[in-house]
């Protein structure tokens, strides 16, 4: 992706029409991420666990947001599966929002970068 690429530190600062679209990029990639998290959770609890769509959609979106979990799984496999999509759930939640986060904070170290060089 050519919009998430990052000027090398020696590089002046990036206009804020690039900025801009890195903050978009990075945002799109994080809601790809999260997307492709939800639909692996709804199928999951449809299919493994049982539950209609709509309340798959709410367990697994609960779960993704880091609320919780909404509905008591009562089968062996159906209680496997909640567990590890719990434990991805912490995963994806931490690697979105470094994602979203990476061009904000690449801007400000750099900003402080450049400025120490130039003393």
């Amino acid at each position: 992706m050519k919009a998430l690429d990052f000027e090398h530190r020696h590089a002046p600062l990036a206009p804020k029409e690039r900025f801009r679209a890195r903050v978009a990029a990075a945002a799109g990639v994080s809601a790809a991420l999260v997307a492709a998290a939800l639909a692996v959770g709804m199928a999951g609890y449809h299919w493994i666990a049982g539950l209609p769509w709509l309340d798959a959609f709410h367990q697994a979106s609960l779960l993704l947001s880091g609320m919780g979990p909404v509905e008591t799984m009562t089968a062996p496999a159906a209680k496997v599966f909640d567990g590890l999509y719990a434990l991805f759930c912490g995963i994806v939640l931490l690697a979105a929002t470094g994602i979203l986060f990476a061009p904000v904070v690449h801007r400000f170290m750099h900003r402080f970068h450049l400025e120490d060089a130039a003393k």
